[in-house]
């Protein structure tokens, strides 16, 4: 059986390895956090999508990430903050939605991107992505240990990072060869 996990979508995103940061404040995803960490599971982040309609679940894109909650705080205004850790990304199946709103529905996980641990392929998004993390410490502090060696790890926030539409984002995540990630990366870097 396919698993079912309660969705949260964002303009937002984060991929294998990567945090962020959120408040929580609508009841519906107060609960979806709560029971996430009651049960030791996760949540689904998806990216938004802003021309789908909420009533038929299409403000969703298809591809997602199962996230963690890795820490939590009581924020001065009441609110939750937690921070999340992207694990593995799937691929919507279906989607319902609960009494208080809550999109939950069945997943089924997508292969893991792999490629060479060349670094001669990361040159040159590996060195701006190392001054982006230098430049911006609110991105720097949410990684004990950030992995610029690690060609996917690299790729991810990236993709996390960049200033394009979701629907690209989509496809590149679609695709079974990063290595059009990679390209699409390198050229937008350069």
């Amino acid at each position: 059986m396919k698993p079912i996990i309660p969705f949260f979508p964002l303009s937002a995103h984060v991929l294998p390895g990567g945090r962020l940061q959120l408040r929580i404040f609508e009841p519906r995803y107060v609960r979806m956090v709560k029971e996430a960490c009651a049960n030791d599971t996760g949540i689904g982040i998806c990216m938004f999508n802003a021309k789908g309609a909420k009533e038929s679940n299409e403000h969703i894109f298809p591809i997602g990430t199962y996230a963690k909650v890795v820490d939590f705080d009581l924020l001065p205004d009441g609110m939750l903050g937690i921070t999340v850790e992207g694990k593995q990304c799937f691929q919507i199946l279906s989607v319902e939605t609960e009494a208080d709103g809550l999109r939950v529905g069945q997943i089924e996980w997508l292969t893991e991107w792999t490629l060479p641990e060349d670094q001669q392929l990361l040159s040159p998004i590996n060195e701006r992505l190392v001054e982006i993390f230098e430049k911006y410490h609110e991105l720097k502090n949410l990684y004990e240990t950030p992995h610029f060696d690690d060609p996917i790890w690299v790729i991810y926030r990236w993709l996390e990072l960049i200033p394009v539409n979701a629907e690209q984002k989509q496809q590149l995540l679609k695709d079974k060869d990063c290595m059009k990630a990679l390209s699409f990366l390198t050229q937008l870097v350069e």
